[in-house]
């Protein structure tokens, strides 16, 4: 009996972590294992909730080998949460940090309820493509450079990447553009800039996002490095005042640079960062803007999970 209890305190204190710190799959396996819920028992709480997952769809997701990401899948981990007995919000919050940097390039979602409608939407673009969501690359180093036009709307933005394939046979990666609102992403065309060619390219008009595939010309083994830069070209929404980055792990480095066209400049910038899509922005400083250059910039030398960004003020 003793040992027991001592087993269920264990339990508790793993989950008590695990909420706190993510990421999601380890919350859930944990809040599982302290419940004492098997599979098969989850899954008929579930139906009762009017909610139909299968069993190997819940011992993937407390594995990580997928995270729920469809409209029915969000129910099911809001579900989840009451069935066990688990604070409001508490697994879709870690579903908001988990923005697998290992796979599709994703910049950070312009709110929660943006990014949790945009997180399906993108699961079925990417399942459009036949990618899997993990991309099979570690992200080395990601230099990105964002343009601001005369407008103030953002203009484009390049990516100079450098990964790591991190299985063998990875020849394409997955970019993702994510538009200010009011963009018209089938307006906005895709470049491939150097070491890659562009192939299948997909949008979706409601929630601004467009996916691209960039194909290497090149077959990687598991420990290659490869080098590439793309860009987006869109100016097709109205004024800009913040980019921002999610990540879901921590890896390598990360610079940004906003660039600002000659009579749109703003009278302040900032960079600030998030735990999480849901969670309150904090780390609030401000960056000095080039007079001469009109641009800001931040390096992060190695990324964290979470959110960054800059900011800007138009006065």
């Amino acid at each position: 009996m003793r040992h027991g209890t001592q087993h269920a305190d264990v339990a508790t204190a793993e989950l008590e972590t695990a909420l706190r710190g993510g990421p999601f799959h380890v919350a859930l396996r944990a809040a599982i294992t302290a419940r004492g819920l098997p599979l098969q028992r989850v899954q008929h709480h579930l139906s009762r909730y009017g909610v139909k997952v299968g069993v190997t769809s819940l011992s993937y997701w407390q594995q990580g080998a997928r995270r729920p990401q469809r409209p029915e899948s969000l129910r099911a981990v809001r579900a989840l949460e009451e069935i066990l007995q688990l604070p409001d919000e508490s697994l879709i919050r870690l579903l908001a940090e988990a923005d697998e940097h290992t796979g599709p390039d994703r910049p950070g979602g312009r709110s929660y309820r943006a990014h949790v409608e945009a997180s399906g939407v993108l699961e079925r673009l990417l399942a459009d493509l036949e990618s899997p969501v993990d991309g099979g690359l570690h992200t080395i180093g990601h230099h990105e450079v964002v343009r601001i036009g005369g407008h103030r709307e953002l203009l484009g933005r390049e990516s100079h990447h450098i990964v790591r394939a991190h299985r063998d046979g990875v020849d394409r990666y997955v970019a993702v553009h994510h538009g200010d609102p009011g963009c018209t992403p089938e307006r906005a065309a895709v470049r491939a800039l150097e070491n890659c060619r562009t192939g299948r390219v997909r949008w979706h008009h409601e929630t601004g996002i467009l996916v691209a595939e960039l194909l290497f010309d090149t077959r990687l083994r598991a420990g290659d490095t490869f080098l590439f830069r793309y860009g987006f070209e869109d100016g097709t929404a109205g004024v800009s005042s913040e980019y921002v980055r999610g990540f879901g792990f921590a890896g390598g480095q990360y610079a940004l640079q906003v660039r600002f066209a000659e009579g749109a400049v703003p009278v302040r910038c900032h960079r600030f960062t998030q735990h999480s899509a849901a969670a309150p922005r904090s780390g609030r400083q401000e960056l000095p803007l080039s007079g001469l250059h009109r641009s800001v910039h931040l390096v992060e030398p190695r990324v964290r999970s979470g959110i960054v960004g800059i900011g800007w003020d138009w006065g």
